[in-house]
C-alpha cells in the first residue's frame, strides 16, 4: 500500500523536477529548439540545471524500481 503511494509521488515528483530543469534551461538560453529536438546533443546545461535534471530522472527511475519490487512482492 505505502510502496504504491511512494512510487506515484516519486514518479510524478521526478517528472515535475525534470520539467523544471528544462524550464530553467529554456529561461536561461531561450533555446526552445533544443527542447523539441531532444535527441540531438545540442543542450549545454549549467551545473545546477544538470543536477536538477539528473535528480528528476533518478526519482523516476527509483519509482519504476519500486513498482517492479512491489509487483514481485505481491
Amino acid at each position: 500500500m505505502y510502496l504504491a503511494i511512494i512510487e506515484q509521488v516519486l514518479f510524478f515528483g521526478g517528472l515535475l523536477v525534470f520539467l523544471v530543469s528544462l524550464a530553467m534551461y529554456a529561461g536561461r538560453t531561450r533555446d526552445y529548439r533544443s527542447l523539441v529536438e531532444f535527441w540531438k546533443p545540442t543542450m549545454a546545461m549549467s551545473k545546477c540545471e544538470f543536477n536538477v535534471n539528473r535528480a528528476g530522472l533518478t526519482m523516476m527511475i527509483v519509482a519504476v524500481a519500486i513498482r517492479i519490487i512491489n509487483f514481485l512482492i505481491h
